[in-house]
């Protein structure tokens, strides 16, 4: 019998009336889920920069640029993406947070200039990226995912700049979407992550 996982999210957007979100507020989106396999095993496939190009209905490819042979603080990596609003537009991520088994964490910038700003700076990042990893005692991971958008400018923005007096429900509606990608980024590596290894020949 397959158990379906618990999911929690929490995020800054409201659920009910009188707040409201901007894009100056660092609107964030932060999903659980509980993998019943060791952190190592759960942290083999997080790191794996490829694996949510298969994953998400946006991430089309993801490649190392520069020196990058694999996941290591100052590594970076190109990102294609693609959804029907924006069309194709490329992003450059640079890892700044790894932790053996605990913590994996990239800034994202522009590198073309595409939403409004002339220079990508990874101190100034148009969406910040995490997963972190904590073991419990029954050999289980809770994995959880997150993610704040802004200061720079991005996707978002543009659609902002649109309906400057819809701010609040572009805003929502955007961390729907993300949350329902993250939501299934997760899935993903839960089913993966629990595959029973395959026995030897």
């Amino acid at each position: 019998m397959t158990v379906r996982p618990v999911l929690t999210r929490t995020d800054t957007v409201p659920d009910h009336e009188g707040d409201s979100v901007r894009y100056a507020d660092g609107p964030q989106v932060q999903c659980d889920i509980r993998v019943e396999a060791a952190p190592a095993r759960v942290w083999e496939l997080v790191t794996d920069i490829e694996l949510p190009a298969r994953l998400s209905p946006e991430l089309q490819h993801v490649e190392w640029i520069g020196n990058a042979a694999g996941a290591a603080v100052g590594s970076m990596f190109v990102g294609y993406n693609h959804n029907r609003l924006l069309g194709a537009w490329q992003t450059v991520s640079h890892i700044v947070e790894f932790q053996e088994e605990r913590v994996f964490g990239w800034v994202v910038v522009s590198p073309d200039g595409r939403f409004g700003d002339p220079e990508p700076d990874p101190e100034k990042p148009l969406a910040t990226w995490r997963f972190e990893l904590e073991p419990d005692e029954a050999g289980a991971t809770l994995l959880r995912h997150s993610v704040v958008i802004g200061p720079a400018r991005s996707g978002l923005s543009l659609a902002i700049d649109s309906m400057p007096e819809r701010e609040e429900e572009v805003v929502a509606f955007r961390m729907d979407v993300l949350r329902a990608n993250m939501d299934a980024t997760l899935e993903g590596i839960k089913q993966l992550a629990e595959e029973p290894a395959p026995e030897p020949r």
